[in-house]
């Protein structure tokens, strides 16, 4: 199973971005997107989601 990566809100995107453009295999996820937790989601339900 690969290492998956989740961003806290509060980490500058940029953070993120440059991790996909530098190792695009990993998965690398920050709440606030698509597919990762929205915005606001308190840490015991990012721990669930997890």
């Amino acid at each position: 199973m690969a290492i998956q990566y989740l961003f806290d809100e509060n980490v500058d995107p940029a953070y993120a971005n440059q991790i996909r453009r530098r190792n695009p295999d990993l998965v690398v996820l920050a709440v606030g997107e698509l597919t990762a937790p929205s915005k606001g989601t308190l840490d015991p339900e990012i721990l669930i989601w997890c």
